[in-house]
């Protein structure tokens, strides 16, 4: 998938964390999320620019996303233990699935296309692949894209009509 793609996919998988995120605290840190996942879409791509590391790698695997999740979610305790340790914990386990669900929808966009992925290199060499249209299709981009921005529109807007 190209950007557009993944961005899409990135909102798609954050909706249910966003209508939560929006449900407990407001619709603006609800967008925050959103534009968060949305910028940190392509990260796992920066492979193509680090020399000797082959795309759809290292990068695109679930040990990367949990590595993304774990050093997000180091941050989200630090930060919220200015407040207290439930605060640090919840801050925490936010942070961790805000990083490994924006690397996870990547890996879910690029199984869609025939180049697949290996999820679990080097444990285990399985790919997957759907095989449903190429990385630079323009529908498949703009449609994930379109979906992704309805999906979590709808998402927020019904966290944000959940009363506290």
């Amino acid at each position: 998938m190209h950007r557009k793609g993944h961005v899409g996919a990135s909102l798609v998988v954050y909706a249910p964390l966003g209508f939560l995120v929006t449900a407990l605290a407001s619709i603006e840190v609800g967008l925050v999320g959103a534009a968060g996942v949305a910028s940190l879409a392509m990260v796992p791509d920066l492979d193509i620019r680090i020399p000797f590391v082959k795309h759809r790698g290292i990068t695109h695997t679930v040990w990367f996303a949990l590595l993304v999740g774990v050093a997000f979610g180091a941050v989200g305790l630090a930060v919220g233990l200015q407040r207290g340790v439930v605060e640090a914990l919840l801050f925490g386990g936010a942070a961790f699935l805000f990083g490994a669900v924006t690397i996870l929808s990547h890996l879910l966009a690029d199984a869609l296309t025939p180049m697949g992925i290996r999820p679990y290199a080097p444990v285990r060499d399985d790919e997957y692949t759907l095989d449903l249209f190429t990385a630079a299709n323009p529908l498949a981009n703009y449609g994930l894209l379109g979906l992704g921005g309805v999906v979590v529109a709808v998402a927020l807007v019904a966290g944000e009509a959940v009363p506290v």
